[in-house]
């Protein structure tokens, strides 16, 4: 999911295809003088607003989209996810001065927002935008002194296989000129690569590397991209083999002509061989000289330079709350003995004759629960799993007011960054539904992908999970811009692993071996809690991670190795999903309690979903205010 905020931490959200934070050379002087210039008109305008709410927070809703705008304009690969063609040929400055610029430009957009704008005169809703504004800086600030902390690659992905998606992905073809800024994309791809390399040759210079096994699967991906036409091999490269097909797509519909089209495919050809192939063959070389370095042995964040520092940082960004590796730890391990108690319910309920051990081994072994590795048995899971969509999205409307528009695909993950056993994802769509949000399977081996966890999956990835979250958001109206693309993770995640349990309270999963799915799923995320704390800051081994996995879930074993890989190389991200859940269900629980007859569950997730992603206190103040206001009949 795309994600625009100064992040330094840019590799490892490279490797969750959230390619926000990066930016241009020349936009923040312009910014800076954006900001300067309207000094005087800010304050003018204040004297007129300043007595009433409503003119106030209009007036900073205006400005926090001004601020907005210039912010967007550090990103081009962030205004193509959002569907727009201004620096249409233009790639992201990935380069740390590039970082320290754009956080730069969001200090002096504090400072202004604190100068002009009076916290008490605005309106409940403008409170809410101005200390957002001011909590995303906080972090960003807060993440920089570990800016050469984030790992090149890892497990989700990295430079070399998300790049080339942008491209394939996003990129729209639908003129000449679509394809010239395409061709001009190519030498910016490039270029982003020499800088990526560069900030990994920096952190290395730190003594940060990623575990060793990092290595193997970023130099497997980008071998992966440039193999086949033009570079040699057999096949054709996907960034070639994708442009040949946007250049048919134009001759085709006679918006070029063959000259037009021949000369555009010769252009490919030289930016890929001249720029693109020279770029991934310096970024295998350093990977294949530096890996050695690296640990054999996995080693968690507390084991790098002020690791620990690092580790408690970013517990604090996906979470947004102040807990202690060790409370989380404790969380986990309780939400663990909690769901082994149902899972030993739904093993009485089908009669399995063994111990609850035995019965995972069953579920992760048992052909019944595995479609066939061949191209049928994978459209055989991706139909099921539309199927699964179309039922629950009927149900919808008993138990939400704010519905989407977005529509929804389900896909294969793309051979060259498919991943054996990965971890299935959501790609959103436009604001304005012309690129539907996207639910990638990753499909290349069927026996990681059990089918008593795809109904779960699906809830959690499509609707009434992230393709519905995230869509409601982008197409909020009446807030600030900026709040419509917001990205919190615990707030996002934990929506989604709420949608799995709200799923079977709107009578889904009638299969009772599906619904011991969705209690795997649950307790996936909270070992996930057990094992990221136990890595990163307790000195669990790998195999230690990977063995409390198996013990205490029936997640294939393929899928749960790539699991553990995942947190390695991604410290904290894990944890987000549970807490984030938990938060919900609390607040939930005491809106109920507070409310009793007049609570509606229509109404709480309403007020959850209609702002856009929250950090959990302001989620929880905003549920807060709304049972005071069902309270005194508002």
């Amino acid at each position: 999911m795309p994600k625009k905020l100064h992040n330094p931490l840019i590799p490892s959200l490279l490797a969750l295809a959230i390619l926000g934070g990066c930016q241009r050379e020349e936009a923040p002087e312009a910014g800076a003088n954006a900001l300067a210039g309207q000094n005087a008109a800010t304050a003018d305008a204040s004297k007129d607003s300043a007595a009433d709410p409503a003119a106030e927070t209009q007036r900073l809703t205006e400005w926090f989209d001004e601020r907005y705008e210039e912010e967007l304009q550090f990103s081009p690969i962030q205004l193509s996810y959002l569907g727009r063609k201004d620096q249409y040929d233009q790639i992201d400055d990935m380069s740390e001065a590039a970082d320290a610029r754009e956080l730069a430009w969001k200090a002096k957009s504090v400072e202004e927002l604190k100068k002009n704008f009076d916290y008490d005169k605005l309106s409940p809703a403008g409170k809410e935008s101005y200390d957002l504004w001011v909590f995303q800086y906080e972090q960003d600030k807060a993440a920089e002194p570990f800016k050469r902390h984030g790992y090149f690659a890892g497990e989700l992905g990295g430079p070399e296989a998300y790049l080339p998606n942008f491209l394939i992905n996003i990129h729209k073809v639908e003129s000449a000129e679509d394809m010239q800024a395409y061709i001009a994309r190519i030498d910016g791809l490039s270029r982003a690569m020499n800088q990526l390399l560069e900030r990994a040759q920096l952190s290395a210079k730190d003594g940060i590397r990623p575990p060793r096994f990092a290595y193997d699967l970023a130099m497997e991906r980008a071998q992966k991209v440039i193999s086949g036409a033009p570079f040699g091999g057999e096949g054709e490269a996907p960034l070639y083999a994708d442009a040949k097909g946007k250049i048919a797509a134009l001759q085709k519909d006679g918006k070029i002509d063959e000259k037009a089209a021949a000369e555009f495919q010769a252009q490919v050809e030289n930016g890929l061989k001249d720029n693109f192939k020279p770029a991934l063959d310096a970024y295998i070389a350093w990977i294949q000289e530096d890996k050695a370095n690296a640990s054999e042995e996995p080693q968690g964040a507390s084991s790098l330079p002020n690791g620990e520092a690092f580790y408690n940082n970013r517990l604090a960004n996906y979470t947004t709350l102040d807990l202690t590796a060790d409370q989380v730890h404790q969380i986990g391990l309780d939400e663990v003995a909690r769901i082994r108690k149902e899972m030993e319910g739904i093993k009485e309920q089908v009669g399995f004759d063994g111990n609850l051990q035995e019965f995972f081994t069953f579920i992760r072994t048992d052909d019944q629960f595995y479609y066939p590795n061949t191209d049928e048995g994978r459209e055989g899971y991706l139909t099921e799993t539309r199927g699964f969509l179309d039922d629950i999205e009927k149900k919808l409307p008993e138990y939400f007011g704010i519905l989407p528009k977005a529509k929804l695909v389900v896909k294969r993950v793309e051979p060259f960054r498919e991943v054996p056993g990965g971890a299935q994802h959501y790609q959103p769509g436009t604001p304005d539904g012309s690129r539907p949000g996207t639910y990638y399977v990753h499909m290349s081996d069927m026996s990681a992908l059990s089918t008593t966890d795809m109904e779960t999956v699906t809830y959690h990835e499509g609707s009434p999970g992230h393709h519905m979250q995230i869509s409601i958001a982008q197409e909020l109206e009446g807030i600030p811009q900026f709040r419509t693309q917001a990205h919190f993770t615990p707030y996002i995640e934990g929506w989604a692993l709420y949608s799995e349990k709200l799923s079977k309270e709107m009578g889904q999963f009638q299969d009772p071996y599906k619904n011991f799915g969705r209690l795997t799923a649950e307790m996936w995320r909270a070992i996930r809690l057990v094992v990221d704390t136990g890595m990163h800051a307790k000195g669990w081994s790998q195999d230690q991670a990977v063995e409390y996995f198996l013990e205490n879930s029936a997640i294939p074993e393929g899928a749960v190795r790539s699991e553990v890989r995942r947190y390695l190389t991604l410290p904290g991200q894990a944890t987000s999903y549970k807490i984030g859940m938990l938060k919900i269900l609390e607040l939930r629980a005491q809106a109920k309690e507070q409310l009793g007859d007049k609570f509606d569950i229509r109404g709480f997730h309403d007020t959850v979903l209609g702002a856009g992603a929250l950090p959990l206190p302001m989620l929880e103040e905003r549920v807060n205010d709304w049972v005071e206001q069902v309270k005194g009949g508002q």
